[in-house]
């Protein structure tokens, strides 16, 4: 049963908040992401207008979202792709500017985002900052806790604050399976989710420490688009890249329960031999990482994205990536 409230009922059909359903005969919680994103923005703008400011902003983004729509069929189309630079902001005094734009990286065999089958960028419910249950209700992922976050930068304008961009993130479960795609899990959509950068260019995602699975370091996937109407559709990407999380969490996580096989498969690879990682041992995609294996962690990484180049990346490969 829907938890949203129930559609007000107009002369030109279901509404809610003031706008028109996208999909009249199905119930708010079903209206799919184009829906969210909508609602989301236009929740900053009341936000914003009432005085919150960009912390309001990243509590709105980080609410569970209902529905906004248009009142025409075009509404839902992807708008032209273009950044939103912020030719007055700069880097925060904190914020350690990284030697070169992140790597492209693939998106590996199993996105979630339309390239390859699953979309979990459709579904309504995506845009959301924890990412540990399934979309709409189902299971919830076990693990060591995490928050990682990403401070993304527009080399293109300076190295500013990237704000606007949409991040789409997404990593495996502690027994190294994938939400959509792995068995026993196609039907969950957990530990993956949207998040639309702050003003300071600052996404942040609660969920459980990846498990390793064999032939890769323990990572997190990441796209970033140019705006949140833009993650409809993955060819927009302005970025496709990975995390790599440092070892000495990952050895005290999977000594841990629940992260079978994780032990042994770490100790078979390295970030110099990953075939992601190896180019250069990881050197841009480390995060910092604080706290333990008692109160979870904290990973953080800076990006640099810079537009003014093609993304080379994206692309699936067969082998687990």
């Amino acid at each position: 049963m829907s938890t949203f409230p129930d559609p007000t009922r107009t002369p030109d059909g279901p509404a809610y908040e003031g706008r028109l359903l996208d999909r009249p005969d199905e119930e708010v919680v079903d209206q799919g992401a184009p829906f969210d994103i909508r609602t989301l923005m236009s929740r900053r703008m009341v936000l914003s207008i009432v005085g919150l400011g960009a912390g309001g902003a990243v509590l709105a983004a980080c609410a569970p979202l209902a529905s906004s729509a248009a009142s025409t069929a075009t509404s839902t189309a992807v708008p032209t792709v273009t950044s939103t630079p912020v030719p007055s902001a700069t880097p925060t005094a904190t914020t350690a500017v990284p030697a070169a734009e992140v790597p492209d990286e693939t998106a590996g065999p199993y996105p979630g985002d339309g390239s390859n089958g699953p979309d979990a960028l459709a579904d309504s419910g995506i845009v959301r900052q924890d990412i540990r249950s399934s979309i709409g209700g189902g299971a919830t992922a076990p693990g060591v806790p995490l928050t990682f976050s990403l401070n993304v930068l527009d080399m293109a304008n300076g190295d500013a604050p990237f704000a606007g961009v949409a991040v789409y993130a997404w990593h495996c479960n502690a027994a190294g399976g994938y939400s959509m795609y792995s068995s026993g899990i196609q039907d969950e959509t957990y530990l993956r989710g949207v998040q639309v950068a702050d003003a300071d260019g600052r996404v942040s995602f609660t969920s459980i420490f990846p498990g390793c699975y064999s032939g890769r370091w323990p990572h997190i996937h990441f796209e970033v688009y140019p705006n949140a109407a833009a993650v409809t559709d993955s060819a927009n990407a302005i970025a496709t890249s990975q995390i790599a999380l440092p070892q000495s969490a990952c050895e005290t996580v999977y000594a841990t329960g629940g992260y079978d096989g994780s032990t042994q498969n770490l100790a078979q690879t390295s970030l110099s031999s990953d075939n992601v990682f190896g180019d250069d041992g990881g050197a841009l995609q480390i995060a910092a990482m604080t706290g333990d294996a008692t109160s979870g962690y904290t990973a953080t990484l800076t990006v640099r994205v810079d537009t003014r180049t093609a993304p080379t990346s994206g692309s699936m490969g067969g082998a687990p990536r």
